[in-house]
């Protein structure tokens, strides 16, 4: 556990550092903006880290929610912060579209009634096979 908060401490002190936003993220972004829809964040990192990561990049200042791996009892795959965020934004989850770049991303769209798209960039690594996700 004290390396484990000394890691966590260490990731704080560099969260911003070389962090970027994937390449035509911020297009569609403005896309869904133009068009009036709702987006939000999704994710499994704790709060502790999203909320100080969102805030320093200026295109999550437009996301209508952010759904921390903290903030309901169970982080994803399981359907529930993919539940939280559609009930904050006030979007049915069947009206939802959630990107993902991992499979547990498409199990919880999927268990949450949503529809899934996988992210084929980021950090999905080799030697995955995301046709094969659902």
């Amino acid at each position: 556990p004290a390396l484990r908060e000394e890691f966590f401490v260490n990731y704080e002190a560099c969260i911003h550092d070389r962090t970027i936003v994937f390449d035509g993220v911020e297009a569609l972004i403005e896309r869904l903006a133009q068009a009036g829809l709702p987006w939000g964040v999704v994710t499994n990192k704790a709060t502790r880290f999203s909320v100080p990561l969102t805030q320093a990049i200026p295109l999550f200042r437009t996301s209508g929610v952010l759904v921390s791996g903290d903030t309901t009892p169970h982080a994803k795959p399981h359907p529930a912060p993919l539940l939280e965020a559609a009930s904050r934004l006030g979007v049915p989850p069947e009206e939802c579209l959630y990107v993902g770049d991992d499979e547990r991303d498409i199990v919880a769209g999927n268990a949450a009634g949503m529809g899934t798209v996988a992210a084929l960039y980021g950090y999905l690594g080799q030697h995955k096979e995301p046709e094969l996700w659902g």
